[in-house]
């Protein structure tokens, strides 16, 4: 079966044969996973084969693309491959629970691949304003080809129109949103922080060329650790500092189970009025400490208190990513005395923010300046930390981003989650902006 298309749109635009069968076998090492009615592409005179993930010779093929893709830009840093490989571990990611998952490679017939894509549903994943089911795809790469791009968007759009979904949003981790969320359009020059996502500057085209639109813009913002705070935070930290109740502090490490607490308090307060079903446990938030510990830095991990109830926190962690740069995406025994003794003798001087929240009542009143300020007293001109960046804040999310440039942030990153709406005669809508309590 062949099927042409060449549409007359150019976000509609294929300009490929699609074959739905094939003959020979495949060249390229891969066991043949490759099920009659796959199908391959013919572009640029080779031909493309797309291969669902199913095995260790292709799942080690589908990590080894995004390196190769990216090894052009000194500034890419590899993620390890244990952490991508527990993305579609069911016994690893909770996920699992509330959906699926698939992905594919595109190799040729000489064996390079060439491509991947990821799909997953969860019903977890709710967004704001969003009435209708929409599934994600995620960890794309692609050759500088939009041929190659299509077949992988084509394909993951396909299977979650038979899982229910009604639009695709992208590229989005399958799990939380502090990991491999969003595509890198301004940044390229730097380093990308732990957890960042991370591509060639061309990826934004095959998005837009296909048809997904900009949903909603990420924005990260850094400073120099040293770089002296604006007046107003010394002045609003002299003033709860003088009230009675109001305490802001650092975490210890030895006594992770009780800031576990805090920090679930504080973040179900914060997101409660997001309506994006924010709820963390304790018993999570200890899960996720005790994983962090070997890395944590106590002295960069605040929270702010009034009469002992948690009200504010401000949680940051060295960027782990100067430690996994010397790995090539490896972990093991080695890799791990390497990274103690690396922490040890202070070779990480840059953090990173993982979180940040007050409860509602108490965002209109200079806490956050009073707790931020605080942890600058003790961090500040120590030599500990350089440099500064804060996790993203969403173009949805005004506060966030006041907060950040109050700071004294200047832009360095920007991101974009795409939207793909599967019935092209409906009218796209933006992510709306947060409203707040």
């Amino acid at each position: 079966m062949i099927i042409k298309e060449e549409s007359e749109s150019p976000k509609e635009r294929r300009n490929y044969t699609i074959y739905f069968s094939f003959s020979d076998p495949p060249s390229n090492g891969l066991s043949d996973s490759r099920t009659p009615g796959l199908p391959y592409i013919c572009t640029n005179h080779q031909k493309m084969h797309l291969i669902e993930v199913t095995d260790s010779a292709t799942a080690k093929a589908f990590l080894e693309v995004s390196a190769r893709l990216n090894s052009h830009n000194p500034a890419y840093i590899r993620p390890l491959d244990n952490e991508v490989n527990d993305v579609f571990n069911p016994a690893k990611n909770k996920q699992f629970k509330y959906g699926t998952a698939k992905r594919w490679i595109v190799t040729t017939d000489d064996g390079e691949t060439v491509g991947r894509i990821a799909a997953f549903t969860s019903n977890k994943y709710i967004n704001k304003g969003t009435e209708f089911p929409t599934g994600g795809i995620g960890f794309f790469d692609c050759i500088n080809d939009q041929a190659t791009a299509n077949l992988l968007f084509d394909t993951a759009k396909q299977w979650l129109t038979e899982q229910g979904m009604e639009a695709m949003d992208g590229p989005i981790n399958y799990g939380d949103r502090d990991k491999w969320w969003g595509l890198m359009v301004e940044g390229f020059d730097k380093e990308p922080m732990y957890g960042m996502s991370f591509n060639p500057a061309y990826y934004e085209q095959l998005f837009t060329n296909y048809g997904f639109e900009n949903y909603y813009n990420q924005f990260y913002y850094s400073m120099q650790v040293d770089d002296p705070l604006p007046p107003r935070f010394p002045e609003r930290h002299a003033k709860f500092k003088s009230k009675p109740g109001y305490e802001a502090k650092h975490a210890k490490l030895s006594e992770l189970e009780k800031y576990a607490g805090d920090f679930a308090t504080v973040y179900n307060a914060a997101w409660a009025q997001h309506g994006e079903n924010k709820e963390i446990t304790k018993e999570q938030v200890i899960k996720l400490f005790k994983t962090m510990k070997p890395i944590m830095d106590e002295r960069v991990v605040w929270f702010a208190y009034y009469k002992e109830e948690p009200i504010a926190m401000f949680i940051n962690i060295p960027d782990i990513n100067q430690y996994f740069k010397h790995f090539n995406g490896k972990f093991g025994l080695w890799q791990k005395l390497h990274l103690l003794w690396m922490k040890k003798t202070g070779a990480c001087k840059r953090l990173t923010g993982l979180a940040f929240g007050v409860v509602p009542k108490y965002q209109a009143l200079g806490i956050d300046s009073f707790m931020i300020y605080e942890s600058a007293l003790l961090i500040q001109n120590k030599g500990w930390y350089k440099e500064y960046e804060m996790g993203w804040a969403g173009d949805w999310n005004p506060k966030m981003l006041n907060i950040y440039k109050s700071l004294g942030g200047i832009p360095s990153r920007r991101m974009i989650t795409f939207r793909y709406l599967f019935d092209r005669s409906k009218s796209f809508e933006r992510h709306p902006e947060m409203e707040y309590k």
